[in-house]
C-alpha cells in the first residue's frame, strides 16, 4: 500500500489534471502498478487515468510500452533513456496527455552495476521529456513507495509549471 503523502498528492494530481481536462498514463517497472493503484484510489480517478502497463520483465518494455530493443540493449532496463522511453511510449499509447515511466532497482541485490534504491523517473507532455535520477533510502517496500510519492510529487510540480489550456503564461492568465 502507499503512504498517506502519495495518495494526498495523487488527489492533488488528480485535481490538477481534472482542471485541466489532461489524462495520464503509466509505464511501471520497479513499481509494478503501483503508481496506477494509488492514483485509481482517489474517487473520480476514471477521468484522469486512462492506464498503464506493468514492463517488469525486460522485454515487456518493448511490447507493451514500445522502448526499442537497440535501446534497452544499449542502456539497460535500468536506465534514463528507458525511463524516459517508457514515458513517451505509455503516453502514446494510451493516448494520454501526460506519461510516466519508473524503472529502477528496489534491492535487495544491484542489477547492472546500480545499487538498491536508484531509480529513475521520466515524466514526458509529448513535447518534453525529463527524467530524474533519485536514490531512494529502505527496503524494497519503502524504496517502490518512495518512486510512487516522487512520480506524483514530480507530476504535480510539472502540472504546476504549465499554464491551464486557454491561459497564456506571461499575461497574467488573460487570452487575447
Amino acid at each position: 500500500m502507499s503512504s498517506p503523502d502519495a495518495a494526498e498528492t495523487a488527489q492533488q494530481v488528480h485535481a490538477a489534471l481534472l482542471a485541466r481536462g489532461e489524462t495520464v498514463a503509466a509505464a511501471e517497472s520497479l513499481t509494478a502498478g503501483l503508481f496506477c493503484a494509488t492514483l485509481a484510489a482517489v474517487p473520480g480517478a476514471s477521468a484522469t487515468l486512462r492506464g498503464g502497463a506493468v514492463v517488469y520483465a525486460t522485454d515487456l518494455k518493448t511490447t507493451l510500452a514500445g522502448v526499442a530493443p537497440e535501446l534497452l540493449a544499449a542502456s539497460g532496463p535500468v536506465s534514463e533513456p528507458t525511463a524516459a522511453a517508457l514515458a513517451e511510449g505509455i503516453r502514446s499509447r494510451c493516448a494520454a496527455t501526460w506519461g510516466v515511466g519508473i524503472t529502477g532497482v528496489a534491492g535487495p541485490d544491484p542489477v547492472d552495476q546500480h545499487g538498491p534504491g536508484r531509480v529513475y523517473l521520466g515524466l514526458s507532455d509529448g513535447l518534453v521529456t525529463v527524467v530524474h535520477e533519485l536514490d531512494l533510502p529502505g527496503d524494497r517496500a519503502a524504496v517502490r513507495a518512495g518512486a510512487v510519492q516522487e512520480a506524483m510529487a514530480r507530476l504535480l510540480g510539472r502540472l504546476a509549471e504549465h499554464a491551464l489550456p486557454g491561459k497564456a503564461e506571461d499575461d497574467g492568465g488573460v487570452t487575447p
